[in-house]
C-alpha cells in the first residue's frame, strides 16, 4: 500500500511537470500598438485608413494571435515623439511623415522641389530599388523597419491676393511655411516672404492677414477650411510628401517568420490604402473647393518649369550641406528611369 501512494505521487508529479505550461506555446497574444497623427476617420485620413486597413489584415490574418491597437489623432503625441518611441520600443509602431528627415537626413531628397511629375512615378521610385535602399539605411542609422510607403500627397500654394501662374506672381506674397529650412529656401526662391508659423496657428494668421498664403495638400486644405480664408489655389505640387510605416527592429525580430510575413503582407496593402484615400480625397478636394469659392489654376507643363528652375537649384545647394550628393543623384536617377518605364 505504502509502495501504490509512492507510485501515484511520482505519477502525479511528473503528469504535473510534463504537462504543458499555461503560456507557453498556447502563447499570449502579441500587442502592437500603432500611432500617428492624422484623424481616425478611415474616409478623409490617409494614415487612418492606412493602419486601419493594416489591423484588419494582420488580426485576421494571425488568427488573433496578434492585437494591434490604434491610437490617431496625436494621442501619444506629435511625429518626434511617434518616432522617439518606436526606437526606444515603448510603442511597437508608428506611421510618420516629414519629421522622420529629423533622424535621417538623407529622406529629405523626397522633398526636392519638383521632383515628382506624379504619384505614380514618386510610388514606383518609393517601392523600388532607391525606396528599398532608403529603408535599408533608416534601419540601420535608427533601429526602425520601414514596411511600407504611404502617402502625405504633393503641396500646393493658396493666396487671398491673386491668381498665382509663374514665380513672379508670388512676388512679395507673404507665405506661412513649416519651421524648416527647406521649405524657407524654397519660398525665397520664388521670391516671396516664407514666414514659419506654427500649424495650430495658420488659420489664424491668413484670417487677420498676418500672411498672405501658405502651402499644403489638397486635402488639408479642406479639412482646414482654408477656403474660408484663402481665395486663390494653384495645384502646382511643389513637394510631395511620403508616410512611412515603421516598426521597431527588435520587436519585429522578435516575431516568428509567419508573423513577420503577415506584417509585411499587411504593410504593403496598408500603404497602398492610404495612397488611395489621398489621392480620392486630392480630386474631390479640387471639386469642393470650388464649390466654396476658390479659384483653381492648375500650371501648364511651361509654367511648372518655371516654378522648377526657380527652386531646384537653390534647395538643392543648401541640401549639399547636409546629406551627401550621392542620396540627390540617386533619388534623381531614381526618378528618371521611373518616368521612362511609365512612358514605354
Amino acid at each position: 500500500m505504502k509502495k501504490q501512494k509512492v507510485f501515484l505521487a511520482i505519477l502525479f508529479a511528473l503528469t504535473v511537470c510534463l504537462a504543458p505550461a499555461p503560456h507557453s506555446l498556447a502563447a499570449e497574444k502579441i500587442v502592437i500598438k500603432l500611432a500617428h497623427v492624422d484623424p481616425i476617420d478611415i474616409c478623409i485620413s490617409k494614415k487612418g485608413a492606412a493602419t486601419r486597413a493594416f489591423k484588419e489584415i494582420v488580426e485576421a490574418e494571425s488568427v488573433g494571435a496578434i492585437q494591434v491597437d490604434l491610437f490617431p489623432a496625436g494621442q501619444l503625441g506629435g511625429e518626434r515623439e511617434l518616432i522617439e518611441a518606436t526606437k526606444l520600443g515603448t510603442i511597437q509602431m508608428s506611421m510618420v511623415s516629414g519629421a522622420i528627415a529629423g533622424y535621417f537626413k538623407p529622406a529629405m531628397v523626397l522633398d526636392i522641389p519638383y521632383l515628382f511629375p506624379s504619384a505614380a512615378v514618386a510610388w514606383k521610385v518609393l517601392d523600388g530599388d532607391f525606396g528599398r535602399e532608403l529603408a535599408n539605411d533608416i534601419l540601420r542609422a535608427m533601429g526602425t523597419r520601414v514596411l511600407a510607403y504611404g502617402e502625405t500627397g504633393f503641396r500646393n500654394f493658396t493666396n487671398s491676393k491673386r491668381v498665382v501662374k509663374s514665380p513672379d506672381d508670388l512676388k512679395g506674397l507673404k507665405i506661412r511655411v513649416m519651421e524648416t529650412p527647406l521649405y524657407v529656401t524654397m519660398v525665397k526662391s520664388l521670391k516671396a516672404d516664407p514666414t514659419p508659423i506654427a500649424w495650430p496657428e495658420t488659420y489664424t494668421a491668413l484670417q487677420q492677414k498676418v500672411v498672405d498664403g501658405q502651402e499644403n495638400p489638397v486635402s488639408v486644405i479642406l479639412q482646414a477650411k482654408f477656403a474660408e480664408v484663402q481665395k486663390y489655389l494653384t495645384l502646382d505640387g511643389h513637394t510631395y510628401g511620403a508616410d512611412f510605416l515603421i516598426i521597431n527592429e527588435k520587436v519585429f525580430q522578435g516575431l516568428s517568420k509567419e508573423h513577420q510575413q503577415i506584417l509585411k503582407r499587411a504593410a504593403i496593402v496598408a500603404g497602398a490604402c492610404g495612397r488611395g484615400i489621398q489621392q480620392l480625397n486630392s480630386a474631390v478636394g479640387i471639386s469642393e473647393l470650388k464649390k466654396q469659392g476658390m479659384e483653381v489654376y492648375s500650371p501648364t507643363a511651361a509654367e511648372r518649369k518655371a516654378f522648377m528652375q526657380a527652386t531646384q537649384g537653390p534647395v538643392i545647394d543648401w541640401m549639399k550641406t547636409q546629406v551627401d550628393q550621392a542620396w540627390i543623384r540617386k533619388v534623381q536617377a531614381a526618378v528618371t528611369k521611373a518616368e521612362a518605364e511609365l512612358t514605354k
